[in-house]
């Protein structure tokens, strides 16, 4: 663990008795004392104060930053509103997923936050095409933090009312504890919360302000992996990566009208001919949701069949484990067109068994956004 990089949280973690594990380069908490399950349980009743300061952090600025913007990501940036977020995905020339991320308009300049093990290569992507022209800014300097649940609105508030008034998506620079913050009424859960991006020398006593509140737990890694299970969030690398289509991910909804086809700024995006085609004729794959017969989970890797002896493989299962809100094991991954329908079954192999699965809708529980 010697040689990992450790967010500033990093001691506070190991206080609260957190295991801490190898994770995009960095020592992360996996669990602390409450145990996945429970920590998972907490997040839904209350609410679960997240380290995600692994994330990548950057500032995009210039007059045309947008447009530049959209040079490289297939979602509508140009017509994002002040004070607004919205996800996308850097995209390859053949349609594939570099990775997804979160956009938002901070009125001088776009914040874009990336995934942890993808932002060396996100940064130097956006520097090779959009500088000089546009400034492509790291922002080493802010820890992040992610408060979820349906306790977080009045968690915050406590700090600065002002947190209430926001919507899903929303975007605004709140004082938090005397910091100057960078909040967005978001996150990976399915639930209603906040992303906190709070500069480095604040984030210690920030993060111990809102852990003092009764309602709020550290929460790890391992629950929030089955949290954004149960909410259907893909995680890259695992159920999107450079060989997976927007459209065959199920990810058609973050492309907005004006980019697709016939759109007034359509295309002009790495893989617009790829994915546009398979929008047109459709895929031969797409992620589906399954839930497993039993209290068995099934994880990344299981192959799925369309039945319980042939040998064709149809998929696999791309993420799974048990869903304690669901209280039944869940999962997700890719199946064959002909048996992406809700409520066909298909069959995984474990263990040298053929066990079924029914392809399902997500999310498997409800979202609980502040619309």
């Amino acid at each position: 663990m010697s040689d990992l990089l450790q967010t500033p949280l990093h001691d506070l973690h190991v206080e609260r008795g957190a295991k801490m594990v190898p994770f995009a380069g960095y020592a992360m908490p996996v669990q602390y004392k409450l145990g996945v399950m429970k920590e998972h349980e907490h997040t839904r009743a209350k609410a679960g104060l997240f380290d995600v300061s692994h994330m990548g952090q950057v500032r995009v600025s210039g007059d045309n930053a947008a447009a530049a913007l959209e040079k490289l990501i297939p979602v509508d940036i140009i017509g994002l509103g002040e004070s607004r977020q919205r996800y996308g995905f850097f995209t390859n020339e053949h349609g594939g997923i570099m990775d997804d991320l979160m956009l938002a308009n901070r009125g001088d300049h776009i914040f874009v936050v990336v995934n942890a093990a993808c932002k060396d290569a996100d940064i130097a992507h956006m520097k090779n095409h959009l500088e000089p022209d546009v400034m492509v800014t790291p922002v080493p300097d802010r820890a992040l933090f992610a408060l979820q649940g349906p306790a977080a609105e009045a968690v915050l508030a406590a700090l600065n009312p002002a947190a209430a008034d926001m919507a899903f998506m929303d975007v605004a620079t709140l004082d938090l504890n005397g910091a100057e913050c960078w909040v967005s009424r978001s996150g990976y859960t399915g639930e209603d919360g906040y992303e906190i991006s709070v500069p480095n020398d604040h984030a210690v006593a920030l993060a111990e302000t809102l852990l003092a509140h009764d309602d709020v737990e550290p929460i790890g890694l391992g629950a929030r992996d089955s949290l954004r299970l149960e909410g259907g969030l893909c995680l890259y690398g695992h159920d999107i990566d450079t060989e997976t289509t927007p459209i065959q991910a199920a990810l058609i909804w973050a492309i907005q009208k004006v980019r697709r086809a016939g759109g007034d700024r359509a295309g002009g995006f790495p893989g617009a001919d790829a994915i546009f085609s398979e929008m047109a004729e459709g895929v031969s794959r797409k992620r589906v949701g399954l839930i497993p017969e039993g209290r068995a989970p099934m994880r990344e890797g299981v192959p799925l069949f369309a039945d319980a002896e042939g040998d064709a493989q149809i998929g696999a299962i791309t993420s799974g484990g048990f869903g304690p809100t669901v209280g039944s094991p869940v999962a997700m991954g890719y199946v064959a067109t002909a048996q992406a329908s809700p409520g066909t079954t298909v069959y995984g192999e474990l263990r040298g068994k053929r066990l079924p699965l029914t392809v399902s809708k997500m999310p498997f529980t409800p979202a609980n956004f502040k619309r």
